[in-house]
């Protein structure tokens, strides 16, 4: 196992390299394609994740208090920074009303602070550019005119006064012309979308150039098969907070979230890091007199 340092230059090297057959990259979608684009040029198998925007649809039937806690746990575990994380909730019908308060408490409560102590709930973010960039999205969430209802900025942890550290940040009333819904912010910034009804959160999210992942919250198992069968997202939960599939399952999204024929993990996962070969046998106690002319020459 070898990690090699470098910027464009060793990557180039490496997606040109004819010693080098297969290339598997995770990372922004811009840089992903363009993975993708050299890898096939130089005759390359590829799989190349993007980025993600992923939702969280609650129907107005679901189990509020499971899917409170789905959210808190999928849009504010590992500080946001993760690729499965939830961003977007997707509020049908007067739910919104219900859940946006119970959402804002939560958040409000998190335990942050430094990732070892047993305690903590959310640590740090990873750099102090990462902690800027996502003060910058909140921000412009708040220029675009959504609702900012639990502000995490400026957060300071006794004893880590000088750790990169922001609390959890709640939007409601986001829109789809909004960068905050547009683009993966990385961070503890959960947004929501009030629809109307089911129909109008399935148009919402197959609407979004990524299609990572999606879950669906809801106690019909009718809504909960419509919602799988027409959904354009690649990998699809129903009542879980982060739809990760088992690992012997494919991994990866559809549209802008994946470049490439194959996802990673499962049957498909050892398809790209192998090369398949078909052999054809006879042995001449069995080969019968004669041409042949037709395939396959079994005789």
């Amino acid at each position: 196992f070898n990690v090699v340092q470098g910027d464009k230059g060793a990557v180039d090297a490496l997606l040109d390299h004819p010693d080098v057959q297969a290339v598997s990259f995770v990372g922004s979608t811009p840089i992903a394609a363009y993975v993708q684009q050299r890898a096939v040029q130089s005759g390359k198998r590829v799989q190349a994740l993007g980025g993600a925007k992923n939702h969280l649809v609650v129907m107005p039937d679901a189990n509020l208090d499971q899917a409170v806690d789905a959210l808190i746990g999928a849009a504010y575990g590992s500080a946001g920074e993760r690729c499965m994380a939830i961003s977007v909730a997707v509020l049908v019908g007067d739910v919104a009303d219900k859940i946006v308060p119970a959402l804002a408490e939560r958040a409000r409560k998190l335990v942050i602070g430094d990732g070892m102590s047993p305690e903590v709930e959310m640590g740090p973010i990873v750099t102090g550019e990462a902690l800027k960039r996502i003060e910058g999205y909140i921000e412009q969430g708040v220029s675009e005119g959504a609702q900012l209802v639990v502000d995490g900025r400026g957060l300071k942890v006794p004893g880590r006064e000088h750790g990169f550290f922001t609390g959890g940040t709640l939007f409601d009333h986001v829109t789809p012309e909004m960068r905050i819904y547009q683009e993966e912010i990385f961070g503890p910034v959960l947004g929501c979308v009030r629809v109307k009804d089911f129909g109008a959160a399935v148009d919402l999210i197959n609407a979004h150039e990524f299609g990572n992942g999606v879950s669906c919250f809801t106690s019909d198992g009718g809504i909960a098969r419509e919602f799988a069968r027409r959904i354009q997202v690649g990998m699809v939960g129903i009542n879980v907070p982060i739809p990760v599939p088992m690992a012997w399952h494919g991994f990866g999204g559809w549209k802008k979230s994946l470049f490439g024929d194959m996802h990673a993990y499962g049957e498909e996962g050892v398809r790209f890091y192998t090369r398949q070969k078909s052999v054809m046998q006879r042995w001449s106690s069995s080969i019968g007199k004669g041409a042949e002319f037709a395939m396959p020459t079994a005789k």
